[in-house]
């Protein structure tokens, strides 16, 4: 058995909570949408053909945002294919994830269901095959009033109020070679410049995010946002960040501390970031939208996932069956994103159903939450008000990809307003950790809720046939005298909803 002490102090705030560091992501890959979100004829189905039974998961996660149709996706996407009288929508190749597209489902559907889910719709444009002028015609299709040709059309296909979509990707990973459209950093920005540039002369409130590095390995990382900002910084408000995790080799110890790299990758675009800031004189900060971020066993992928032959509908792609330690890694990141919610504003877990998702779905049949459908969910719920940042006391342990790792993470969110406090934890370490966590200076009173996450078998899942294997259990915390005691069990994650 371990021990670790948590210390919180009101005055070491770093920013409010930011909802949308809680978003999803929506991409037409696998059976996120067919059978996923959309599937007319299923018995819970709506007159729309939303699955009632993911519509009510996807609640209970407590998303934010939904950032679509990609992803890789679309990079080679005709947004008008989308739209319209279903019978007239064209059937298109998806050069992304070799699959057949067929438009059933596109942005006025997308709009409608986001609706029904409570989700601010995230849009991201094609700068992959297309540029300035498609990105200006979906935009005044989806957020102009009416009186123009394409705000009018959409009053035609059956929506009469515009989307007023506030948040746009200027295109995905464009410094990828898998991209449709890959190009040079100095190719993109030069594009992205404009492109924003444009949208912004048709509404200057407008959010937009530019393209940063598909991942802190790649060759460009650092060099790439330093040459993009320079082009954008005028036009942008976010820089994107995107990250995948996945256990190597067996070696656990390291895949619990990934956290490490999410962190070094933030804290170097926020470095480029603000030296392009100074180099230009510029006042305004830029922010950081990590909009993909999951556990993705790419290895499973790259070895035997990959469509070959065929052009098949809506195949089952990318379909990771989801550990308790998966789990405990995704809320560890989650608790890296609050940390830095200063300068993270968005965030989107990649993605939201079938396809790396913590939701799943049997054609025809139930759905079901992953074991990472619960940090996420929890989190979501409890983190209010400001994030704290508490100094950690705890041992290390040596890692073969990220040298030295924390035992033990935490952060704290506190609402003055309500007087609620919440503590999130995560416990690396193969033992039992006891942890002492000094809220005194938070004024609260007792414990309403803890609930941890974990199993004696790290690598239990959630299936079809076993849908509530694992799951949250609750756990004893006590306060006495301002302190909280808890014990942690081996490769857990946990919260504690303070009152």
């Amino acid at each position: 058995m371990t021990t670790a002490n948590v210390i919180v102090d009101r005055s070491q705030g770093v920013a409010p909570v930011q909802r949308r560091i809680f978003g999803s992501f929506v991409e037409h890959l696998g059976r996120c949408v067919y059978t996923g979100l959309y599937e007319p004829g299923h018995p819970t189905a709506d007159e729309h053909g939303f699955r009632g039974d993911v519509l009510a998961l996807v609640r209970e996660l407590g998303v934010s945002t939904i950032r679509y149709p990609g992803g890789n996706f679309v990079s080679g996407y005709r947004w008008e294919d989308g739209v319209g009288p279903l019978a007239k929508r064209p059937r298109r190749l998806d050069l992304a994830w070799h699959s057949l597209e067929t438009n059933e489902f596109g942005l006025d559907e997308f709009a409608r269901w986001c609706r029904l889910a409570g989700c601010e719709p995230m849009l991201a444009v094609n700068l992959g095959t297309r540029g300035v002028a498609e990105a200006l015609d979906l935009l005044e299709y989806a957020n102009h009033p009416g009186g123009t040709a394409l705000s009018e059309q959409r009053v035609a296909n059956g929506t009469a109020e515009p989307h007023d979509i506030r948040m746009w990707c200027l295109g995905n990973e464009m410094d990828g070679p898998w991209q449709v459209g890959h190009s040079s950093a100095a190719e993109y920005g030069a594009l992205a410049a404009r492109t924003a540039s444009a949208m912004k002369m048709v509404d200057p409130t407008l959010e937009l995010v530019a393209c940063g590095s598909s991942g802190s390995g790649m060759p460009t990382f650092g060099e790439w946002e330093r040459v993009v900002l320079e082009a954008t910084y005028d036009h942008v408000d976010y820089i994107s960040c995107h990250a995948y995790y996945q256990e190597h080799d067996g070696d656990l110890g390291s895949f619990l501390a990934s956290s490490l790299d999410m962190e070094y990758f933030i804290e170097t675009v926020v470095a480029t970031a603000d030296h392009v800031r100074h180099k230009l004189r510029k006042e305004r900060p830029i922010a950081i939208s990590f909009d993909e971020w999951n556990v993705w066993y790419q290895s499973r992928f790259e070895d035997s996932g990959k469509i070959t032959e065929g052009w098949p509908v809506a195949p089952a792609l990318l379909e990771d069956v989801y550990s308790v330690a998966d789990a405990v890694v995704v809320g560890s990141l989650l608790i890296t994103l609050l940390k830095h919610s200063d300068r993270v504003r968005s965030a989107s877990l990649a993605q939201l159903v079938n396809v790396i998702g913590p939701i799943m779905t049997e054609p025809g049949g139930p759905a079901w939450r992953q074991a990472t459908f619960f940090p996420f969910a929890t989190t979501a719920r409890l983190a209010t008000g400001v994030v704290l940042m508490p100094r950690v006391e705890t041992g290390t342990y040596a890692t073969g990809r990220h040298g030295a790792a924390p035992l033990v993470d935490a952060v704290v969110t506190h609402d003055a307003e309500t007087g609620s406090a919440a503590v999130f934890l995560v416990n690396r370490s193969l033992e039992t950790t006891v942890v002492r966590i000094d809220v005194a200076d938070l004024g609260v009173g007792g414990v309403r809720e803890a609930l941890t996450l974990a199993d004696a078998d790290p690598y239990a899942t959630n299936t079809r046939e076993q849908p509530d294997r694992v799951g949250l259990q609750p756990v004893t915390a006590v306060l006495t005298d301002g302190v909280v005691s808890v014990e942690l069990p081996p490769v857990s994650w946990t919260a504690l909803a303070l009152a």
